[in-house]
């Protein structure tokens, strides 16, 4: 499916989702406290600045964890539509803004002094990506081109970009590779991909060295910061909300697949040691890296899945057996060669007792999330 028919006049000056928004409506700078600022230069920590995109989000917020216990200098810039400001580590300074807000996005970055940019804010959901496509090459397409743009006026030469493995659409050949052909078959994944095409654009014109990752599915906590969405569609937190009394029943969508259980097989990636790459990348940075996925090569089945969260949390499960969903195919792989080659990354904690033993510690402690 050809994704860029009509889009065009999204990115452009008439499209009727670039918006011009005054300061006082989409800009609220949040001043945090300047002394752990201090204590990091004091210490001799990392000097250099970086730009979060999204870190309201549960990805972009352990990345901001993680940059700041490495001593980073670290803004976010959310609208906190989807995310949460509680979710924000206290050491950063917040914007809070709309990646389609150009002119806003501009002053933003600029007066930042930011060195680099870790770019996840979008809107991820795939259904709904199919039902409401404009939203979603409005934030992910022209806000990233909003935020690009931005970047090169300000002179940044380092640009991580948080992708997705959607991009690839359904591979005929597994694992997926990086050269494997693109094709992605909603929005959400057409959306992420025009992205990685203007980044790619960008940083041959304005010398802007960058690294792209691709991965399926992100699972497990930090200590502070989980997963927290609404709604929940993602199959580990689901499950477990489901013990927390949230849900009636877990639903396993199809047991008569060509795997071995009858399952449907997926890649899982500890939120950890994708935000640990994202990381690595960001230092090795002196020159461009591309893209790479991210995972185990070798991924989960559902039922193992459902068995692990019973041995890890020592509770039954309520499942009820339905129909496949359309469209699923039966296993979705992504080999990670080129990142554990490049970055010398190895998921380490991308274990099923790992992801699922850290999300329930946090879930017991966060039981309505981030309300609690």
């Amino acid at each position: 499916m050809h994704w860029a028919v009509g889009v065009a006049a999204l990115l452009g000056m008439g499209g009727q989702y670039r918006r011009k928004c005054t300061m006082g409506q989409v800009r609220i700078r949040t001043v945090l406290d300047r002394t752990q600022h201090r204590t990091i230069q004091q210490q001799g920590c990392q000097s250099m600045h970086v730009l979060v995109t999204g870190g309201g989000g549960y990805i972009g917020s352990v990345a901001t964890e993680r940059l700041i216990e490495r001593g980073y200098h670290v803004t976010v810039l959310d609208n906190f539509e989807r995310g949460h400001r509680e979710a924000v580590h206290p050491g950063a300074v917040v914007e809070t803004c709309d990646l389609r807000c150009t002119d806003a996005v501009t002053d933003i970055v600029r007066a930042s002094g930011a060195d680099a940019v870790m770019h996840f804010a979008a809107l991820t959901l795939v259904p709904e990506s199919v039902e409401q496509p404009g939203p979603y090459f409005a934030t992910n397409t022209a806000g990233g081109l909003n935020l690009l743009r931005a970047a090169a006026d300000a002179g940044i030469t380092r640009f991580v970009f948080s992708s997705t493995a959607a991009v690839y659409g359904e591979p005929a050949e597994l694992p997926i590779l990086e050269d494997t052909t693109k094709s992605p078959i909603n929005p959400y994944g057409a959306s992420k991909w025009m992205t990685e095409q203007m980044l790619d654009s960008f940083s041959h014109r304005y010398s802007i060295n960058h690294a792209i990752f691709r991965y399926f599915n992100v699972a497990g906590a930090t200590h502070d910061r989980g997963e927290d969405h609404d709604p929940e569609t993602h199959l580990i937190p689901v499950a477990l909300q489901t013990l927390l009394g949230k849900r009636d029943h877990f639903t396993m969508f199809g047991t008569d697949y060509d795997t071995p259980d009858g399952t449907a097989i997926r890649d899982y990636v500890h939120v950890v040691d994708l935000v640990d790459a994202h990381i690595t990348a960001l230092e090795r940075l002196d020159q461009p890296l591309g893209a790479m996925n991210l995972g185990t090569a070798s991924g989960y089945s559902v039922k193992e899945i459902v068995d692990a969260v019973a041995r890890v949390t020592g509770k039954d499960l309520p499942i009820r057996i339905g129909p496949r969903r359309s469209g699923d195919p039966a296993a979705l792989v992504a080999d990670s060669s080129r990142a554990r080659e490049l970055l010398g990354w190895t998921p380490r904690r991308s274990t099923l007792d790992d992801m699922i033993g850290s999300a329930w510690d946090w879930y017991q402690r966060h039981p309505n999330g981030y309300s609690t």
